[in-house]
């Protein structure tokens, strides 16, 4: 208080929530009150380790996100998230209050003291929100910027020139008429729970591993079925699945604002607090070292492959999921980067056609994804995070099916090409599988309508026994065909 800056000095009104017995108008308005008044460092009424500015790692994300929302911001006013970040960054599920100093504090009011909330090393913003939230302060001063200059005596507001007390920092210089009183015995934190199993499971959304069985296409469709291409494939699998691990927890921190006002994100770890956020950037850094380790393993080349795949996935994070139609692409690019890690592990030429019926397939899921998102939001509603309105969802369908149709049409065209003879025995047997994967896709299209595809087409699939049936069936031809 003693170092207090001129600025700083005026006590902000912020009138509390709930006023317990004695309080009166004396402790909502500080000029009519006659009590000696308490002064209180911001730090007191919280557990110690609990302070949201301090949490670096947030805070981190916060300007990088704000920083990607700025970028997002030239491609137009609907590609930005409907859903500004706190200017305070205070996140009230992050931070613990010292449960006895506030009902010390409340019993100060009940004696018709007023009460002032006041620091000297955390920002304005942030002392605003704590006394808003917790509604028993009659005011508050804090700092405009971190940095602050000793004060005189006269810099102090009126209502404290007469002497008060104070709760805090034993650094802070006080004028002769204040006096430092010892504060009522501290909360302890309460011990770390034990984080189960299935917490860090879905940290590591194990149960999105399956999508990295397209790394193991290249190695089908080039009729590598030697025991060493296939470990090599099952290595780069795994190398895949630990960077998509990693990946998923970075998005998971950036959104972790957005996901706990979900109705179903909100039970995430890191959203719902079973997994703390330090712990959680541990966990992300583990799973990509040893990612990449395997990566080196099998060859620079694939490193190479995982180190672009990450890079785009982290920019899709940041950025590009913002962009309406961008993010389909690069969802779809994503998935056929998988494609073509499993070739480049296993040494073997990429094919120009399963490039570009990879592309267009997982364009139709990427854009069904969109199209279950948008179904579930009211009418009028934008697409948190997203550039796309409700009213988008006719036209993502569209492009869905089209997208999905023409990989059945590239399908038709391989099986014509130069390139199936070369592989295949029987290519005309390939043909059988064409209405097999349009029925396919024309069911998704059609669940997706009905609303009983809850999230993710591509879970959707791996749940669902007829299109086992249906890759099956399509397997069973191929083999038959060589």
């Amino acid at each position: 208080m003693g170092r207090g800056h001129r600025k700083t000095a005026r006590m902000r009104a912020s009138v509390p929530e709930r006023v317990e017995q004695g309080g009166g108008d004396a402790v909502r308005d500080p000029l009519r009150s006659k009590a000696r008044p308490l002064v209180v460092d911001v730090d007191e009424v919280m557990v110690r380790g609990s302070s949201v500015p301090a949490d670096l790692v947030f805070d981190l994300i916060r300007r990088l996100r704000a920083f990607a929302v700025a970028i997002t911001a030239f491609f137009g006013p609907q590609a930005q998230s409907t859903r500004g970040a706190d200017p305070s960054g205070f996140d009230l599920s992050r931070a613990q209050f010292d449960h006895d100093a506030v009902r010390f504090l409340l019993q100060v009011l009940g004696e018709g003291r007023p009460v002032y909330l006041c620091s000297e090393t955390h920002p304005e913003p942030f002392v605003s929100a704590v006394a808003q939230h917790l509604g028993v302060f009659t005011a508050w001063a804090a700092a405009p910027e971190r940095q602050l200059p000793a004060a005189r005596r006269e810099e102090l507001p009126p209502v404290l020139r007469q002497g008060f007390d104070y709760i805090g920092s034993a650094a802070v210089a006080l004028p002769a008429s204040a006096s430092r009183l010892a504060r009522p015995a501290r909360s302890e934190p309460p011990a770390p729970a034990q984080v189960g199993m299935r917490s860090w499971l879905k940290l590591f959304r194990v149960h999105q591993y399956a999508k990295n069985a397209l790394v193991l296409v290249p190695l089908l469709t080039a009729h590598k079925f030697a025991s060493g291409s296939a470990a090599t494939s099952l290595l780069a699998v795994i190398a895949f699945s630990l960077c998509a691990s990693g990946a998923y927890i970075l998005n998971d921190l950036l959104d972790v604002e957005a996901d706990r006002a979900h109705p179903t994100k909100r039970g995430r770890p890191i959203a719902s607090g079973a997994i703390p956020a330090s712990r959680a950037v541990g966990a992300m850094a583990l799973a990509l070292v040893a990612a990449f380790a395997i990566a080196l393993s099998i060859s620079i080349e694939f490193g190479g492959v995982l180190l672009g795949y990450f890079a785009l996935t982290t920019s899709y994070s940041f950025w590009l999921k913002r962009i309406a139609t961008v993010d389909v692409v690069v969802l779809a690019t994503l998935y056929t980067v998988r494609v073509i890690g499993g070739a480049v592990a296993i040494s073997v030429p990429m094919s120009e056609w399963l490039l570009a019926f990879s592309l267009f397939i997982f364009m139709s899921l990427a854009l069904v994804k969109r199209y279950i998102e948008l179904a579930s939001q009211p009418d009028g509603a934008v697409l948190a995070a997203r550039g796309y309105q409700v009213e988008d969802k006719s036209m993502i369908a569209i492009l869905a099916a089209a997208s999905g149709f023409n990989a059945v049409v590239i399908f038709t065209l391989y099986i014509s090409s130069d390139t199936v003879r070369a592989l295949y025995s029987h290519p005309q047997l390939l043909w059988v599988g064409c209405p097999i994967l349009m029925y396919w896709i024309g069911r998704v299209m059609l669940f997706a309508q009905r609303g009983l595809i809850d999230d993710d087409p591509v879970i959707f699939a791996l749940r669902d026994r007829v299109s086992w049936v249906a890759l099956g069936a399509i397997g069973a031809i191929m083999l038959a065909a060589i």
